[in-house]
């Protein structure tokens, strides 16, 4: 059986929060499951994925087994989206290191920008099954 498309995201931050419910929304399938880094299911893939379990900065789209980050994951994300939003991913022939610096200063401004939650969120019963652990 073939793995769903896993988004690893900022439970307690409001912006990652809103990219989780846009995602959901335009996801019509409902393919993309999600876990807060934070929660024991997240940092379990992000060890399985050696990836750091304290790095909060940046959002981590699991999908075939590879493991996508930053500016990557998010244009991997639109182009599994409906309506334009797979246009976004022509964005990938930016380089990567300016792409990478713009969304590394969005991320280290997010909490001031957008505020943090005290929990991650609770989904809805609706789409509980999408999130994982």
């Amino acid at each position: 059986m073939k793995e769903h498309p896993l988004i690893l995201f900022d439970g307690i931050c409001n912006f990652c929060n809103s990219a989780v419910n846009f995602v959901i929304k335009k996801d019509k399938g409902a393919v993309i499951h999600f876990a807060p880094l934070q929660s024991p299911k997240g940092r379990l893939y992000l060890k399985q994925y050696n990836y750091p379990v304290n790095n909060l900065n940046s959002f981590v789209f699991i999908e075939n087994n590879n493991v996508y980050t930053k500016s990557t994951a998010a244009l991997k994300v639109c182009r599994r989206l409906k309506g334009l939003w797979p246009l976004c991913y022509g964005f990938i022939i930016v380089p990567k290191f300016i792409r990478d610096g713009i969304y590394s200063w969005v991320a280290k401004n997010r909490y001031k920008w957008f505020g943090v939650r005290q929990e991650c969120m609770i989904p809805t019963p609706e789409v509980r099954s999408r999130f994982v652990g």
